[in-house]
């Protein structure tokens, strides 16, 4: 088990596996940053052991500000049959390639967060619907008011897991090349960043629909908007 360092106020607490060993310039103890993170998407990658063989999991989630809720058919099964077992939640956001002058030097700005602990599955279907509610909140603001909401039998079916923000490692690249002040600089290489932007397309309905449904206002408004 890793012992923790307390921190206090918004800085994250430091642990064993948060510690920043590489590109230490690149991390951050503010909390402030991992709720950007978090904030900033809604797919994570969720690293668990299944069936004894070690799997990462693409799957959606939703923050509120102390626990990660998400879901995964696969994970989640394994999960509520090994209660206690260790995971390791990543989000990742790439902002531009960092183009260098030498093929060394290259790299990636980017946004990332693990979150490491031992998920727990949510049984309480009061909780369950607030996690469900962060959970699709997440991914579309406005849409749980919007459709209908699950019925009991459907809480049933759905695996829920909730994981403490408590322990967490946030790493956050920006900036140009690190070659400009070297001898690589007189090769007379063009050098910079490339940036990648996100953003939402127009809607798409779907065919059974009606011709006189309109797009709800709060999907309309957001055709056209940066994704992250």
């Amino acid at each position: 088990m890793t012992e923790s360092i307390p921190a206090p106020g918004r800085t994250l607490t430091e642990t064993d596996r948060t510690r920043h060993r590489r590109l230490r310039e690149q991390g951050s103890l503010d909390r402030t940053e991992l709720d950007a993170v978090l904030a900033a998407g809604f797919v994570c990658h969720l690293g668990v052991t299944v069936d004894g063989t070690v799997r990462v999991v693409p799957t959606v989630y939703g923050s509120d500000g102390t626990t990660l809720y998400f879901h995964g058919s696969v994970a989640s099964r394994s999960l509520v049959s090994s209660p206690g077992a260790e995971v390791c939640v990543t989000v990742t956001h790439v902002d531009g390639l960092v183009l260098a002058r030498s093929v060394f030097e290259h790299g990636v700005n980017y946004r990332s967060a693990m979150i490491y602990g031992v998920p727990r599955p949510v049984t309480d279907d009061e909780e369950k619907l607030a996690g469900l509610r962060c959970l699709t909140e997440q991914c579309a603001p406005g849409q749980w008011d919007y459709a209908r909401r699950p019925h009991r039998k459907e809480l049933a079916a759905t695996a829920l897991l909730a994981l403490s923000l408590d322990e967490a490692s946030v790493k956050i690249r920006t900036g140009a090349p690190d070659d400009g002040d070297g001898p690589d600089a007189a090769l007379g290489l063009w050098a910079g960043v490339l940036p990648l932007h996100t953003t939402w397309g127009a809607p798409t309905p779907d065919p059974a629909l009606g011709t006189d449904l309109p797009v709800p206002p709060h999907i309309a408004a957001r055709a056209n908007t940066p994704a992250s």
